[in-house]
């Protein structure tokens, strides 16, 4: 994704009416992933736990939208300070910011590119939720997100995107967030689990999804508003590079889904739906960070290579003893992990950079600055989740009891249920009033006098 560039007043590009358009649409579909997001995680849960699971979800849309018009646009986006963070005090409140004003260097306002950021920013912690199923009090999770946001993904983000930050700097593709958001959010919900531990029953109680159908539905919400999240992250469609991204984006993740299917036949002797679901969001992970750098013969290449391993990858958490309760790990972490050093291979260096894979001739020079972003990003959000977790754990408390995680989340954390089944038929039923006469009885013969 571009940081602002500033230029000079001769070169100053002009509002697009056309671009600006773009861009808010873009905003509402990346928007749309943390509803989609909240399916997608609720149908993957026991029915105890559904409206638990959305909730958390929704919360992000709450509070980091708050946040981010505070201060969290400044630290991620305003003038560099140290390579680490960002600081503008006219981005405080986005109160100094012109109507008109123009994200330096492209010719959308800057508060489009605001808007745009800002959904990211609600997505990426939202991701962590699923992880943590089932076991974490909703005022600890919502404390959580605060401080996680503030200290881990504003920093992070600058890093990646904003002018200045190191990575950026050094040269670290990532086009939509495979570092900032995917290997960000799983990391996190890596450090967090460590902390906080395994579900009750895990390993020894069935945990299997509650509704399908909600899952296939996320899943679909997902693929939909991705679009918006991976080709609006070009900041407009003057050259072609986000149609570039659009075409990968559909390519990859259909080829992980196909990907993730055949491994699951191989592996378990079945097509799975939920197979398939996760599939489709390991593709779209993987092309976030690669597809303005790649062909489309190299998205299909991603998207398999990510399907079948996020596939082998959600196993791993039985094999260790890490209660990854929704996947997290398995498919955003290692997805991420595997878009962004994929970059390395298959960037043909003639899309959104001139920097070249190993198979197009750039020998191992982007490949070496990708895995630095892996793993600085990776280490980061790890400890400083874990310690953050522990933190709140050791103060407020992470997890409800145990009789409350038996009992349902549902209805100790929001005092509802996600299902009414008491008038779904059966049972008695009282009568206030005489029941209706009979009229389909035969009427009596009249007597006839001879």
């Amino acid at each position: 994704m571009p940081p602002g560039i500033t230029t000079l007043a001769a070169d100053a590009p002009e509002l697009s009416a056309a671009n600006t358009g773009f861009m808010l649409i873009c905003s509402a579909l990346v928007m749309l992933m943390t509803p989609g997001l909240a399916f997608f995680y609720g149908g993957m849960v026991r029915v105890k736990s559904t409206l638990n699971m959305l909730m958390m979800s929704f919360i992000s849309l709450g509070i980091v939208t708050v946040l981010w018009v505070l201060y969290g646009f400044s630290l991620t986006f305003g003038s560099d300070v140290g390579s680490v963070i960002g600081w503008s005090s006219e981005y405080v409140g986005l109160s100094g910011i012109g109507v008109t004003e123009l994200w330096d260097g492209y010719t959308i306002p800057v508060y489009v590119f605001a808007a745009f950021q800002l959904m990211f920013a609600v997505l990426t912690p939202a991701l962590i939720s699923g992880a943590l199923a089932d076991r974490v009090k909703f005022t600890a999770w919502a404390l959580f997100i605060v401080l996680w946001v503030t200290v881990v993904y504003f920093p992070v983000a600058h890093w990646v995107w904003g002018s200045g930050g190191w990575l950026f700097e050094m040269g670290v593709i990532d086009f939509a967030g495979g570092t900032a958001v995917h290997i960000n959010a799983g990391a996190a919900a890596l450090g967090v689990i460590l902390v906080i531990g395994k579900r009750i029953g895990f390993k020894k109680d069935p945990m299997r999804p509650h509704s399908l159908p909600l899952v296939m539905l996320g899943a679909a919400l997902l693929w939909f508003g991705w679009f918006g999240f991976n080709a609006g992250s070009w900041l407009g469609n003057d050259d072609g590079v986000g149609a570039v991204m659009f075409l990968n984006t559909q390519v990859a993740t259909a080829a992980a889904v196909l990907g993730w299917l055949v491994y699951e036949k191989l592996r378990h002797g079945s097509f799975t739906t939920l197979g398939a679901a996760s599939g489709a969001v390991a593709g779209l992970v993987a092309i976030t960070p690669a597809g303005g750098s790649v062909s489309p013969l190299g998205a299909i290449a991603i998207g398999v290579i990510a399907g079948v391993l996020c596939a082998m990858a959600v196993g791993l958490k039985y094999k260790f003893g890490y209660d990854d309760s929704l996947d997290v790990v398995g498919v955003h972490l290692v997805g991420g992990i595997i878009g962004s050093i994929l970059v390395g291979f298959f960037a043909t260096g003639g899309v959104q950079s001139d920097a070249a894979g190993l198979f197009y001739g750039g020998g191992v020079d982007q490949l070496g600055k990708q895995v630095v972003g892996v793993v600085a990003v990776l280490a980061y959000s790890l400890v400083v989740s874990a310690v953050i977790a522990l933190a709140i754990h050791k103060t407020i408390g992470m997890r409800v009891s145990e009789d409350d995680e038996v009992s349902g989340i549902d209805q100790v954390e929001h005092a509802e249920t996600a299902y009414d089944f008491s008038g779904t038929g059966g049972g008695s039923v009282s009568r206030t009033t005489a029941p209706a006469p009979d009229t389909t009885a035969a009427p009596k013969a009249k007597k006839v006098d001879a």
